[in-house]
């Protein structure tokens, strides 16, 4: 007697592998991912006192990082970055190019979705307690080069770069790595895996 349940994902799989593959998958992915976070960009708001608007962005970065894997994860990310610098206004408040002083910010998104991507497939994203850590190391690696780059890129000292590029965002980001402490496991749960 054969039974219909699913069964449990294998190490090494990320949400995206669930679907059929092929190369067409991955390019839309990796497209997707992409043009999510340009969305997610524009959820904006401006904060008094700094270049850098809150946005949706981190969320949708960490999550597609984590959903896709590290290798679409990066892709997806840089896709993302090389085309906003070719004039695609997708950076927050419909903005492009590389010469904002929140661009460090969009480099080290780039990273942050290979590292919760990487994490992802050690099954980083199955269980709320490892999802919130690999979100919170994930928005250290995107302040880690994004505050750095604002201090060189306005003349800003180290303490007024971090004062006006991460003070103001860390409760907003722990709000964000709650909702995908939440949203990714219970994915998993809903896929049986």
């Amino acid at each position: 007697m054969s039974t219909a349940a699913a069964a449990p994902a294998r190490t090494g799989q990320v949400l995206a592998d669930l679907l059929p593959a092929s190369r067409v998958r991955d390019i839309a992915l990796v497209a997707g991912g992409a043009a999510l976070t340009g969305l997610a960009a524009q959820i904006s708001v401006p904060v008094p006192g700094s270049p850098v608007p809150v946005t949706g962005q981190t969320l949708a970065v960490l999550l597609v990082g984590t959903a896709l894997g590290a290798g679409r994860g990066f892709l997806s990310l840089a896709l993302y970055a090389l085309a906003g610098m070719a004039g695609v206004p997708w950076f927050a408040q419909g903005t492009s190019g590389a010469t904002a002083p929140s661009f460090g910010y969009i480099l080290g998104m780039i990273l942050a979705a290979t590292v919760v991507g990487a994490l992802a497939r050690r099954g980083a994203d199955r269980t709320a307690l490892r999802t919130v850590g690999a979100m919170l190391l994930g928005e250290a690696i995107i302040y880690a080069i994004g505050v750095p780059y604002l201090a060189l890129a306005t003349g800003m000292s180290a303490s007024a770069a971090i004062a006006a590029g991460l003070v103001p965002f860390l409760v907003g980001d722990a709000v964000k790595a709650a909702l995908a402490m939440g949203a990714l496991p219970t994915a998993w749960k809903l896929l049986d895996r």
